[in-house]
């Protein structure tokens, strides 16, 4: 969490606040200017908590409130969204003896800074999300930690009933870390080699993690499907090879590998006298990092492509493969596609 702030409105709250201050010197404090004892490291503020409140709910990834929660509950009530945007709000007491996590405990943090400041503060964490309490998987943030993205969340309250209630879930893995869950696998859940085993076990619902299209529409009704970033793109271009032309060659590719965009570690290319605008545009637009090696680096990867013409004009002979089984330290699963006259395209996948 980038912008945390913690609001007091008494005078055992503001001294509460001053030490959680200390403990987390990036948060800012704020508290109304009647109580003001010239501290600077304190935002005194004019307007009413009303307002204040209003502003910080809004531009913060994290709000700490330190009075009760009946109060907290009535001043944020008409600024929530969703869970996906509200911001993680945490209640204390003001005496300090409990910390409570009051929204947004999963995709917003609020559960994790919960136990945070209790820690700091010797207080006892009040958590009540169903999957915390049952010390189960929590649906929403399986490969949070790794940059995994879910594909579609309109299953995700579902199949986190399912999981809570001890209903049988099936896994499939076939890409990102393994190690996702540390601990022992709740009883109610087993993992399954193929989609096919997954299926006929018949489970309630299916959690995916893949890096390839799912095509069984009896497996997506009832499946939470998870990206992680495990697919690195070789390119292999001219310096005026358009963007239009990449994203074409891209999609074509992925559409006929049956592998998902949303999967894409990286791009990988040869690094070239000046830049290669139509390149470094994608990845802009895409948000997705761009890696270039030199000739000599590629000139020494094994690829199943090599070519002499590609060697004469880049000095290794191969670009698109080369880069993408060296940057991903793993197998190439699409050898290299070719889209004349300008344009090759392979990948590779990451191993984890």
């Amino acid at each position: 969490m980038e912008r945390i702030s913690v609001i007091a409105i008494t005078k055992n709250g503001i001294k509460m606040a001053k030490e959680l201050k200390e403990k987390f010197p990036s948060w800012q404090v704020y508290a109304p200017d009647k109580f003001s004892d010239q501290n600077n490291k304190i935002n005194w503020y004019t307007d009413s908590t009303t307002t204040k409140i209003m502003e910080l709910f809004k531009s913060n990834d994290a709000l700490i409130c330190l009075f009760s929660l009946g109060a907290v509950v009535r001043l944020i009530s008409p600024h929530l969204k969703n869970k996906k945007t509200d911001p993680a709000v945490i209640v204390i007491d003001d005496k300090a003896q409990f910390v409570i996590s009051t929204l947004s405990g999963h995709l917003g943090g609020a559960n994790q800074l919960t136990n945070d400041i209790a820690n700091q503060l010797g207080a006892i964490p009040v958590i009540t999300t169903a999957a915390d309490v049952n010390k189960t998987i929590a649906v929403d943030l399986v490969g949070k930690d790794f940059g995994w993205k879910i594909d579609d969340d309109s299953n995700v309250t579902r199949i986190s009933a399912f999981m809570v209630n001890e209903e049988k879930i099936g896994v499939y893995q076939n890409c990102g870390k393994k190690d996702w869950w540390q601990n022992k696998l709740p009883e109610n859940v087993s993992v399954y080699s193929t989609l096919e085993e997954l299926k006929k076990s018949q489970p309630r619902g299916y959690l995916i993690i893949s890096d390839e299209q799912i095509q069984d529409n009896e497996i997506l009704e009832n499946a939470v499907i998870y990206r992680p970033p495990s697919l690195v793109v070789g390119i292999g271009l001219h310096w005026d090879t358009t963007k239009d032309k990449i994203i074409q060659g891209l999609d074509d590719t992925l559409k006929k590998f049956n592998l998902s965009i949303k999967s894409i570690a990286r791009f990988v290319s040869i690094k070239k006298e000046k830049d290669v605008v139509g390149l470094n545009e994608l990845a802009d637009e895409m948000n997705i990092p761009l890696e270039v090696f030199d000739k000599d680096e590629l000139a020494t990867i094994k690829t199943p492509n090599p070519s002499k013409m590609v060697e004469g004009y880049e000095g290794t002979a191969s670009v698109s493969e080369a880069a993408a089984i060296k940057s991903s330290g793993g197998n190439l699963i699409v050898e290299k596609q070719k889209f004349p006259p300008d344009l090759t395209i392979a990948i590779a996948r990451i191993n984890e």
